[in-house]
């Protein structure tokens, strides 16, 4: 970590700021994210930046195969597959713990998204951190150290493509009590398009429609944020549509990419930065050393269903054994210092890759801190300097 800025944030930290900087994200909307926003961002240093981009360029070049799509396909024959699939993902998220191997630090691959991730937010929780920090306007959370204007010049390709922002959707199931619907905000508010939920879709033929003010308004591209997983268990939703059918429309995150480029890949790579993961379904003989492992579904989001402390009752009780994988543990490495403490970290690489281009371009990120067992929000309850943030690295 960049020792110096740490000690530069920490010295001028106050529970004053912090709330400040809650302040000026709620008054944006006159709305507080329902997640916790960490106090601190994480001050990444030039040689873990490198790691994570080696890293990174290692799972593009995997995903990037020739015979990707045929790898595959049974990640779409156990899920749903959706027509007209683009030719490559638009969104790549690639999520790393800041581990210790032999010693040293080294980021470990632990999950990767065909999926949008928190694209628009990110970039303004760091002109909230500045506003209350200003030296960390020396600092910047890209990858390629480009403007905020190019950044988002980059994102609207995507998230638009060529068309006019009424033709635009970002689709979601009730988008307005989703712990992310902050992105959803400042997205609309950045490229002029409409939040909608499933159910508010209207489907005449095969082209889909929203009704603004009595009239139907042709939808002609869906920024995809509907995770299959929810919309399955929620039997009491009434769609005018199926994600299935073969639609007029045009996907900014085409919904096969989630199945594609998820847990499902993470037994194929091999290396440094990946972790021993297997398919269940492969696994001869159960390891002895069970409370070595981490027993997680493919598919799910958000860390749902993840069995932290596995026994053989556990994996006995899986029925469908092609949707799990047994995945070593990791030992994260605490390089935050908080006031009372060190705090371990996540990285999570954001990545666009616009129509035409040869290969995703790593942009920017999300970073996660925790000072329990697992990242999420469970293992971190009533707990400080924990939540998500952004990682800062010199220019």
């Amino acid at each position: 970590m960049i020792t110096d800025y740490r000690k530069r944030f920490n010295e001028a930290f106050s529970t004053e700021k912090y709330d400040a900087f809650k302040q000026a994200v709620a008054a944006d909307f006159d709305y507080m994210p329902t997640f916790r926003m960490a106090e601190t961002p994480l001050f990444v240093d030039e040689s873990l930046k490198k790691q994570l981009i080696d890293a990174c360029e290692q799972v593009i070049d995997f995903i990037k195969n020739p015979d990707f799509k045929a790898q595959t396909q049974r990640a779409l024959e156990l899920n749903k597959e959706v027509p007209n699939e683009t030719e490559h993902t638009e969104f790549l998220a690639i999520d790393f713990g800041i581990c210790e191997e032999n010693g040293a630090v080294v980021p470990k691959l632990i999950e990767v998204q065909g999926f949008p991730s928190l694209f628009n937010f990110q970039i303004e929780i760091f002109e909230k951190f500045k506003s209350v920090y200003p030296f960390l306007s020396e600092l910047t959370p890209f990858f390629n150290n480009i403007s905020n204007e190019e950044y988002y010049e980059i994102l609207g390709k995507v998230i638009l493509g060529n068309h006019a922002p009424e033709e635009v959707m970002l689709l979601e199931i009730e988008p307005e009590k989703q712990n992310t619907k902050i992105d959803f905000y400042y997205c609309a508010r950045q490229f002029g398009i409409k939040i909608l939920c499933v159910t508010e879709v209207i489907k005449q033929g095969n082209q889909l429609y929203y009704n603004e003010n009595g009239d139907l308004k042709p939808i002609k591209r869906i920024y995809n944020r509907v995770i299959f997983d929810e919309l399955d268990v929620r039997t009491d939703l009434k769609l005018n549509f199926s994600f299935t059918e073969d639609l007029a429309v045009e996907w900014a995150g085409h919904p096969n990419w989630f199945f594609r480029i998820s847990k499902f890949i993470l037994p194929y790579l091999k290396g440094t930065y990946f972790i021993e993961t297997q398919l269940l379904s492969e696994i001869e003989e159960i390891p002895a050393d069970l409370e070595n492992y981490v027993l997680k579904p493919l598919f799910s989001f958000s860390g749902s269903g993840v069995v932290f402390h596995v026994t053989k009752a556990d994996i006995d009780a899986v029925v469908d054994k092609d949707l799990y994988i047994l995945q070593k543990k990791v030992h994260y490495k605490p390089v935050v210092q908080s006031p009372d403490g060190l705090v371990k970290a996540e990285i999570r690489v954001l990545c666009l890759w616009p129509n035409g281009a040869d290969r995703p371009t790593l942009l920017c990120n999300l970073v996660r801190l925790s000072r329990g067992e697992m990242i999420g929000v469970k293992f971190n309850k009533d707990k400080d300097w924990v939540g998500g943030t952004l990682g800062l690295f010199t220019k």
